[in-house]
């Protein structure tokens, strides 16, 4: 597996948005391989770094999951959508889950 940004992999292994992950690494929440990292641009190699957020050892990636979903009318085919139920509501596993297509609230 190539090497990818720290940010990137802290973001496919669901903990944050890649922004968000900067200003974690920034803040000294990360560390790769026992030492807090601070700077950005720091790459990983996801099989063999040992990658910490706040004390917790993140995850190697694992392969995508597809789920096919027939979205029911009332939901929203996104991952916020303020006052409104969201396909996300729909589906309970503990992978971090990229919503596609755009069918609006009405639509089925």
């Amino acid at each position: 597996m190539p090497l990818i940004r720290l940010q990137k992999f802290l973001s496919e292994a669901g903990i944050c948005s890649r922004r968000k992950g900067e200003e974690y690494i920034e803040a000294g929440f990360v560390k790769v391989n026992n030492k807090v990292v601070t700077e950005l641009g720091k790459k990983v190699d996801p099989k063999k770094d040992r990658v910490e957020f706040k004390g917790d050892v993140v995850e190697v990636i694992s392969d995508p999951i597809y789920i096919a979903l027939n979205k029911p009318k009332g939901y929203v085919t996104s991952s916020r959508q303020a006052g409104d139920k969201i396909v996300l509501d729909l589906i309970d596993i503990k992978e971090r889950i990229y919503p596609i297509g755009r069918l609006d609230k009405d639509t089925s």
